[in-house]
């Protein structure tokens, strides 16, 4: 029993570990990650120290990855951006495919008014230019008292705000197909309520599609925070993220290219690296996927 239970499980892994770039990107996921956690006890100095004896100095054993125009060092606030992006990412991921599983899954099993209701908010969502209302608030909320220390958190409300609705309409569009199943009408009769019925039967068989959504979210909320960060309206002083660190080393580029190196090729590893693991597992779960390989 044990075995034939364990066994889709076995062969989900052997169809994702064929995909060399998908097992290539999940090392590099992973290594960054155990990089960011210990990154405090690599270097000795924490993101907010200032070297007054290294303004604005090139990569050095003392500095592996330059100084700021401020003194502080790069290796340590790369880190420390790193580690602020990955929480952003993975909370944005998380309850972005949250919200697309209960609304998506609810407006199909139920139908009706709710339904149409629900898809009247996902249309007018899809409509409103999200970056340039997030940015507007952002901007507002950096010029609060209290804009340094909550910023990141309402970015990431915001960010999950206009990032769950695509991932919605293909979850109503997956459950309009499995209510029609027999054990779905089986459970209706057995006097299952319509909530338990979503949870313990429709969601665990669209959990593909939620586990590839997460994964592939994540990389989208980075990228997102990134893009916002660049122009000023991400992660504020004193706090940095990744996407800070591009902005402001952009800005210097061609004076003290160091600035800029370190922030871009940490995000540029982490979007293909997560892109590939999402690929990885898209083709894992498609028994009909060339990529995959014969099960």
């Amino acid at each position: 029993m044990v075995e034939t239970q364990t066994k889709p499980k076995r062969l989900l892994l052997a169809r994702f570990l064929r995909n060399k770039t998908a097992v290539v990107g999940l090392i590099i996921i992973v290594t960054l990650i155990v990089i960011a956690l210990i990154g405090p006890w690599l270097s000795p100095f924490a993101y907010n120290d200032v070297d007054r004896q290294a303004y604005l100095k090139p990569p050095s054993w003392q500095h592996p990855m330059g100084t700021t125009q401020s003194g502080r060092d790069m290796w340590a606030l790369t880190l420390h951006g790193l580690r602020k992006s990955l929480v952003i990412g993975l909370v944005v991921a998380i309850l972005s495919t949250s919200i697309a599983a209960i609304v998506g899954a609810f407006a199909a099993y139920y139908g009706g008014w709710f339904e149409r209701f629900s898809l009247w908010i996902i249309d007018l969502l899809l409509v409103i230019p999200s970056f340039l209302l997030i940015a507007l608030v952002a901007s507002n909320s950096a010029g609060s008292a209290s804009g340094g220390a909550s910023s990141w958190w309402l970015l990431v409300l915001l960010l999950t705000l206009f990032g769950w609705m695509l991932s919605a309409r293909v979850v109503r569009s997956l459950t309009l197909s499995v209510k029609q199943n027999e054990y779905i009408t089986a459970a209706r009769y057995m006097g299952l309520s319509g909530p338990k019925i979503i949870v313990r039967h429709i969601l665990p068989n669209i959990a593909s599609l939620l586990i590839i959504d997460a994964t592939l979210n994540v990389s989208g909320a980075i990228l997102a925070e990134t893009s916002l960060a660049y122009f000023g309206f991400g992660v504020q002083p004193p706090d940095t993220s990744l996407g800070t660190l591009l902005g402001d080393g952009a800005r210097q580029l061609s004076s003290f290219p160091w600035l800029f190196a370190g922030p871009a090729t940490i995000i540029v590893l982490l979007i293909l690296s997560v892109n590939a693991v999402g690929d990885g597992l898209r083709d894992a779960f498609d028994p009909g996927s060339k990529a995959s390989g014969k099960g």
